[in-house]
């Protein structure tokens, strides 16, 4: 059973969730494989204390890459789940995305 301390697994910090944070007011979390939108919408409100207005949830497909000095070795990175949180229009932002820039 998963618990709400469960589902979020980690922020997720790239340039373009850092734009949309601060312009649209969506923030990206990586989740746990069997989070649902109401399980993740209940961890974000619980958590930090604000309104979700939607969640959005992809998969992420894992990716194949190489080693830099033998470029025949393929490295494999597993998939994830991902969920963007929109908050609604009152909401204060959340302080985990506030130092990052």
């Amino acid at each position: 059973m998963t618990t709400i301390y469960n589902v979020l697994v980690r922020p997720l910090v790239t340039e373009k969730s850092n734009r949309n944070s601060s312009k649209l007011g969506q923030y990206a979390f990586v989740v746990a494989d069997s989070a649902t939108r109401t399980q993740v919408k209940d961890a974000v409100e619980t958590l930090f204390d604000v309104t979700v207005a939607r969640v959005n949830i992809l998969n992420a497909p894992a990716k194949r890459g190489r080693r830099a000095k033998s470029r025949r070795v393929l490295v494999r990175r597993p998939s994830f789940k991902k969920a963007i949180v929109t908050l609604a229009a009152g909401s204060k932002s959340l302080e985990i995305f506030e130092g990052v820039q």
